[in-house]
């Protein structure tokens, strides 16, 4: 497809000759200064390779001489700077072309090591464990525990190499010593090692149709001005992102930071943006003189860093941080604001499946639930007082959390449509998570199927469940949507005889959600947001575009080609729904 639309990358034997002369002028200009050769030896140990690092692994002899010849090999090594383009465009011939810098300094290796003969040269792309290991329970304070791991970490153990396929049994067996590094952590590939660089490339590449257009996502006027306290108070709002705006949960914070009869903000910070604007709201808010409290998890697996960062501005600016809970992430989503009106305090919330980050929000397919509902600001209340204080959330109105009170729920639910459907009443079940390896939940849906109900799972990432195992799993769908944007959003929705029970949570079927972390689980009460949620389910379901079925040995297969064209994705930013297009309906209302 590129080739057709003259974009190519090529190897540095297929240049032509004018090509391979600017070439070597830009080797000479824009590489080699920047490139430090790395010798391992007796008195020069194995260099440091950070993590996620694209290096080239060489083997060397001396040149030999007329009167010795060297039998002696060596090993030298060159990571490739992060701050070179990987991509270099070549300004000369026909099309886009471009060549990989590891093939570049390949080329020219020999200036690098005068006196020596190259015996081989393998590109080779590394990863190390950058989980933090922190010893909470030992720990008098965590920030300070996690910073101190933060500096340690990037020397963790390597626990991925990926290597060009023809990379020798020598080296190999070299890095796998020095490293020190498992046979099994080493994987051999034909073609690039690392293919990061292919966000590079469609950086540069200048063809139109070869790149997803631009679109504009819809916005929700109402919450956008300052009247957003009244529309949340006449009546729910669900918002579906990125395909509507992420600027009213801006805006939320804004309005609330800004407006005098706001007297609390309380606030849940996962992963936010690098110049986050609802933090800068945050800290304005506190500056004004409002209580302002924010559980920033600065155990945010890779954002740990960033959010360090941001508990500590947070805090210079009169905000009460709370860093996370012993043992526990805390991976809920939720804003609880608290404002003195005339008939009384009032509170307002927003609920998402997603993180506050408006940057991903324009990446990531999630829910945002705006409401006043007083049942789950009693309930949200509660969560809040066990995320700052000492507080065991007893009697639940609406909402669940985890640990375990999540998976608890779920379970009960889902036993509930088996007892339906052995009643002869409506059943079904429909799943929308980013994973489902929970072994629980799996045998609970294992059952369901067995009494005959229908359950139809939607589920983008790890799921370890079989589907359609005659007298088994038969009556379990599995579909995976893989398109523009990542998928992201947890429905959970019950047939409850007629009268479906929907809700959006914060948590995947796993274990780690379900019983190792603070995730919070809504029900969706208002029936028109009710209603939405089931025809996103259902248009997602229909998608034969971007859609991929897992068959019942656990395979995946793209769909048929003589069904009908479906991109859910593509409706979606068209916001044109197409559940009442299709005859099956597999939503009850």
């Amino acid at each position: 497809m590129l080739a057709k639309k003259h974009i190519n990358i090529l190897g540095i034997d297929e240049l032509e000759e004018s090509q391979y002369d600017w070439l070597e002028k830009y080797f000479q200009q824009e590489i080699l200064p920047i490139l430090t050769p790395m010798a391992d030896d007796g008195t020069r140990p194995f260099p440091f390779l950070s993590n996620d690092s694209l290096n080239l692994g060489i083997r060397i002899v001396a040149n030999p001489t007329k009167k010795k010849k060297s039998k002696t090999e060596n090993y030298a090594f060159i990571q490739v700077p992060k701050n070179l383009q990987r991509v270099i465009k070549l300004p000369i011939g026909v099309g886009q072309t471009y060549v990989l810098i590891e093939d570049v300094i390949r080329e020219y290796i020999n200036l690098l090591f005068q006196g020596y003969k190259i015996q081989e040269v393998t590109a080779f792309h590394l990863l190390r464990d950058m989980e933090l290991s922190i010893a909470e329970e030992d720990s008098p304070n965590l920030l300070k525990e996690v910073q101190t791991q933060l500096k340690k970490r990037e020397r963790g153990q390597v626990i991925r190499l990926v290597a060009e396929k023809k990379m020798s049994k020598k080296l190999e067996k070299h890095l796998q010593k020095a490293l020190p590094l498992n046979k099994r952590r080493i994987y051999r590939v034909s073609g690039p090692v690392d293919l990061a660089f292919l966000d590079t490339l469609i950086k540069q590449v200048q063809i139109p149709e070869l790149i997803y257009q631009p679109f504009q996502p819809r916005t929700e006027l109402s919450l956008m001005g300052k009247g957003i306290f009244k529309t949340i108070a006449d009546h729910d709002v669900l918002l579906q992102h990125p395909y509507d705006d992420y600027g009213p949960v801006v805006n939320l914070i804004n309005q609330a930071a800004d407006d005098d009869q706001t007297m609390a903000i309380k606030m849940t910070l996962y992963r936010v943006s690098d110049h986050s604007p609802i933090v800068a709201a945050l800290g304005r808010a506190a500056e004004a003189g409002k209580q302002v409290t924010t559980l920033v998890e600065v155990k945010a697996r890779f954002d740990e860093e960033n959010n360090v960062h941001w508990a500590e501005e947070l805090e210079k600016q009169g905000v009460h941080v709370i860093y996370g809970l012993p043992n526990l992430k805390v991976h809920a989503k939720m804003t609880l604001i608290i404002r003195k009106e005339s008939s009384g305090i009032k509170r307002y919330m927003h609920v998402g499946t997603g993180n506050y980050n408006e940057v991903t929000a324009r990446l990531y397919t999630d829910i945002s639930l705006f409401t006043s509902n007083d049942l789950l600001a009693d309930d949200l209340a509660q969560v809040f007082n066990y995320l700052t204080g000492y507080f065991a959330p007893k009697n639940l109105k609406i909402a669940h959390i985890s640990p375990n009170g999540i998976a608890d729920h779920l379970e009960k639910l889902i036993d509930a449509e088996s007892e339906a459907e052995l009643k002869g009443q409506i059943s079904g079940i429909w799943i929308k998570a980013n994973s489902l390896n929970d072994t629980n939940i799996i045998e609970h849906l294992i059952y369901a199927s067995q009494t005959g109900v229908p359950i139809h799972l939607l589920i983008r990432g790890i799921e370890t469940l079989k589907p359609e195992i005659k007298s088994v799993t038969n009556k379990i769908k599995v579909h995976s949507i893989v398109g523009r944007f990542l998928e992201h959003s947890r429905i959970y929705r019950f047939a409850n005889n007629g009268n479906p029970l929907t809700y959006i949570s914060s948590a995947d079927l796993m274990p780690r959600n379900l019983y190792r972390r603070v995730e919070l689980l809504v029900p969706i009460v208002d029936p028109k947001c009710e209603s939405e949620l089931a025809e996103i389910f259902e248009t997602m379901w229909a998608d034969t575009v971007n859609m991929w079925k897992m068959k019942s040995d656990g395979s995946y297969a793209r769909h048929s080609k003589r069904r009908r064209r479906v991109d859910s994705q593509a409706l979606f930013m068209e916001q044109e729904f197409v559940a009442e297009r299709f005859a099956e309906k597999i939503c009850w209302r």
